[in-house]
């Protein structure tokens, strides 16, 4: 599903960010890594994101690799990036060049750096960006994820938001896990995007009027996602359906056990067979190797029973 329309709907792949033997991004094997979830069933790619390591890369390493991924093929409005960062500047620096490169709909984190800052702080740096970058195509995609943030994106936020900037600000991710929470914003504020950024809640949140998903474990079960967003009207007992959600939650609880970015790139490195998958960016760790060996212990049981 293309995101240049007013509202980004879909299956959107958290895509992890291989590293190459000096830590930096590995284009080469992100484009490829991008055309095996768009193949899978993605119908979108948001690169730059917490899973993908972002906030540890300079604005130079992410603009080259977003330029990277345009210059091999990857049509700009299948890619959704993260811009949201600390400085008011680089978050305007980031969503201008993805403008450039021609991707209208992006991701931004609020500020996260100062802790206590209120609605107006926060409402202030949205509209800054909005009212500098002066762009009509701009979507942007706000994100909620308290628990790393510290900036929750309150109700009374997005509604300001949307009274001033109602082209502008067109959907949220949520990744607090609070599926209450995404619910009540589905309420609220009918047509307004609402992704989970929990892959076991996607199916209920489609059928509570959701829009998709921003997550992680697609890195590994982005076909079942996918068959879960074309089926979720589908009744509770078609075996397609529960065998699809089945795997997404035993996925989820997979790579929850342990360090979850680790985890994801310790599977991604075994289906690959590129070992250089495994590498992240301090002050992220690999997996001590008997996380690791029960991990892929895990991962081959799993895979046996057919799960």
């Amino acid at each position: 599903m293309s995101t240049s329309s007013l509202h980004p709907r879909g299956v959107f792949c958290a895509a992890l960010t291989p590293l190459d033997a000096e830590l930096a991004p590995d284009h080469a094997r992100f484009v490829a890594h991008c055309r095996y979830l768009l193949s899978e069933g993605c119908d979108g790619i948001a690169m730059l994101g917490t899973t993908g390591e972002a906030n540890s890369f300079s604005v130079a390493e992410r603009t080259a690799l977003l330029e990277a991924v345009v210059r091999d093929g990857i049509a700009p409005n299948r890619l959704l990036p993260g811009t949201g960062v600390a400085a008011l500047t680089d978050t305007i620096v980031l969503t201008r060049h993805a403008l450039s490169v021609g991707i209208d709909t992006v991701v931004m984190l609020p500020p996260f750096y100062y802790k206590g800052v209120t609605d107006d702080g926060v409402y202030a740096s949205y509209s800054e960006v909005v009212q500098r970058l002066g762009d009509a195509r701009l979507k942007i995609v706000l994100y909620h994820i308290p628990q790393m943030s510290a900036q929750p994106i309150s109700h009374a936020l997005i509604e300001r938001l949307l009274a001033v900037y109602p082209a502008t600000f067109v959907g949220i991710k949520d990744s607090s896990g609070d599926f209450a929470n995404m619910t009540a914003i589905v309420e609220r504020f009918p047509g307004f995007a609402v992704l989970a950024g929990a892959d076991p809640l996607l199916l209920p949140l489609l059928r509570k009027g959701g829009a998709g998903c921003i997550t992680a474990t697609s890195n590994l079960v982005a076909r079942d996602l996918a068959y879960v967003y074309r089926h979720f009207r589908d009744s509770d007992d078609d075996p397609g359906l529960a065998a699809a959600q089945a795997r997404i939650v035993k996925a989820r609880e997979l790579v929850s056990r342990f360090a979850q970015m680790a985890s994801l790139k310790a599977l991604v490195a075994q289906r690959t067979g590129h070992a250089g998958w495994q590498r992240l960016r301090p002050p992220l760790e690999l997996l001590p190797a008997p996380q690791l060996k029960e991990l892929l212990a895990n991962a081959g049981a799993f895979a046996a029973a057919g799960v």
